[in-house]
C-alpha cells in the first residue's frame, strides 16, 4: 500500500529549505517508494487545497537554492485572514488532508509551526516537523537549519564593517536577528571580533556599553563594533517588560499602531537601534553610524552545514514516516537525529544560558556584553 505524505514550508524563508524538501521527498520516492505531494504558501496554501505533486524532476538542482520551491507564509490554521475576517481554518486543513488521501504531513518551519503542527496532531492528523530558523531557538534540537548560513551571511557583514570603521574612526552599530534568542548576534559578534554584543538574554545598560568603548579609546582603539540582536533590551525595557501593567497597556498601543500607521516590530527593532546608537555617541563623544542587515540574513544559497543538517533531517523524518511514529519533530543530536514530541517542543524557545561556552568565550576575550 502506497503512503502519501504531505510536505509544506511554513514562517519565514530560510537556506536550507529546498535541502530538507530535496532530502524529504528523495528518500520518500527512490528509497521507500512512498508519494509526496507539496502544498504551496504553508498553511494558506493547504487551506486553500494549492498543491503539487513532487516528481524527481522537482527535486532535481535544488540543493544549492534558497528560499523554498513551495513558497511560505505565516499564516496560523486558527487565525487565518480570510474574507475580511480572521477564521479558524483548522477544520479545512483537516478536510483537505484526508481529500489528498494523506498518511503524514510534513511541516518545515520554527517555532511557530512547531504549535501550529501540534494543534493539527490534536485534530488527529498524522504530523512530523523539521526544525528551521535562522534564529536557532527551537527548543529540544543542537541546532536548527539555517543557522549556520545566517551566521556567516553576520560574520562576513561584520568583517567587512571593520574597515570602515578602522578608516573613519567611528562606532558602528550592526543589528542582527534573533528578537527573542541571542545565539546569531553571539556567534556572529565572536567570529567576527565586535567589541560589544548585546543580545535578548542579557539586559544591558547603556553606560556599560560607552564605558567599554571609551575603555577602548583610552587604550589608543580609534573604532569599536556593536553587534545587537534585534530583540536585545536595555534593564529599563527589561523591567518594563516585566510588568503586567505594562505588557498588557504596550500590547494594545502595538496592535493600535500597526493597524493606523503600518508599523511594525522591524519598525520597532529599528527605532530602538537608531535611539542606542545616539545615545552611544553621546556618552562617548565619537561618531556612530548604524548597519541593519535585515532579510539579507535570511537569503541566498545555503552553507554546506545546512545543506548536510537539512538532507539529514529530511531523510530520517522518512524513516520515522515508514516507522509510523508520527507527532515528532526530528531533532538534531551531535551527527545523528532524534524524534521529539511536539508536547514538549511546542511554545518553548531556546535561549541563550547565562553560563553558555560562548557567552565564556566572549567575556575572556573581552567583549562587553552590556551587562
Amino acid at each position: 500500500m502506497t503512503i502519501y505524505i504531505g510536505i509544506l514550508t511554513s514562517g519565514g524563508d530560510s537556506p536550507g529549505l529546498n535541502a530538507a524538501i530535496r532530502g524529504v521527498g528523495k528518500a520518500a520516492l527512490n528509497h521507500y517508494g512512498m508519494q509526496i505531494i507539496g502544498f504551496r504558501d504553508g498553511f494558506r496554501g493547504m487551506m486553500e487545497n494549492r498543491t503539487m505533486r513532487l516528481e524527481a524532476a522537482d527535486l532535481s538542482d535544488i540543493l544549492t537554492r534558497g528560499g523554498t520551491i513551495l513558497g511560505t507564509s505565516r499564516d496560523k490554521p486558527h487565525r487565518m485572514p480570510v474574507g475580511g475576517k480572521v477564521q479558524d481554518m483548522t477544520d479545512v486543513i483537516v478536510g483537505n488532508y484526508h481529500d489528498n488521501h494523506l498518511d503524514v504531513l510534513v511541516c518545515l518551519g520554527g517555532g511557530g509551526t512547531q504549535k501550529n503542527a501540534l494543534r493539527l496532531k490534536e485534530k488527529g492528523l498524522n504530523v512530523i516537523t523539521l526544525p528551521k530558523t535562522i534564529d536557532n531557538d527551537v527548543a529540544l534540537t543542537d541546532i536548527t537549519f539555517g543557522f549556520d548560513t545566517a551566521l556567516g551571511i553576520a560574520t562576513d557583514a561584520i568583517d567587512r564593517l571593520h574597515s570602515t570603521a578602522h578608516s573613519h574612526h567611528r562606532i558602528i552599530v550592526v543589528e542582527i536577528m534573533g528578537h527573542r534568542a541571542g545565539w546569531l548576534a553571539l556567534g556572529a559578534g565572536i567570529a567576527g571580533g565586535a567589541d560589544v554584543i548585546l543580545i535578548p538574554e542579557i539586559p544591558y545598560a547603556v553606560e556599560s556599553v560607552a564605558e567599554a568603548i571609551r575603555e577602548r579609546s583610552r587604550r589608543g582603539k580609534s573604532f569599536s563594533i556593536v553587534a545587537i540582536a534585534e530583540g536585545a533590551l536595555s534593564i529599563k525595557e527589561h523591567a518594563e517588560l516585566q510588568s503586567p501593567t505594562n505588557e498588557k497597556g504596550g500590547l494594545k498601543k502595538k496592535e493600535s499602531k500597526k493597524a493606523e500607521t503600518g508599523y511594525t516590530p522591524e519598525t520597532q527593532y529599528a527605532e530602538k537601534t537608531v535611539r542606542l546608537a545616539k545615545q552611544i555617541e553621546l556618552l562617548t563623544g565619537l561618531e556612530s553610524r548604524i548597519t541593519i542587515l535585515g532579510h539579507l540574513q535570511r537569503g541566498g544559497i545555503p552553507s554546506a552545514a545546512d545543506r548536510l543538517i537539512a538532507t539529514r533531517l529530511g531523510t530520517a523524518c522518512v524513516d520515522l514516516i515508514d516507522q509510523g511514529q508520527y507527532g515528532v519533530m526530528v531533532a538534531t543530536r551531535g551527527d545523528g537525529t532524534k524524534a521529539v514530541m511536539l508536547e514538549d517542543v511546542a511554545g518553548k524557545v531556546k535561549t541563550v544560558p547565562p553560563d553558555h561556552p560562548w557567552v565564556l568565550s566572549a567575556r575572556h576575550v573581552g567583549i562587553s556584553l552590556g551587562d
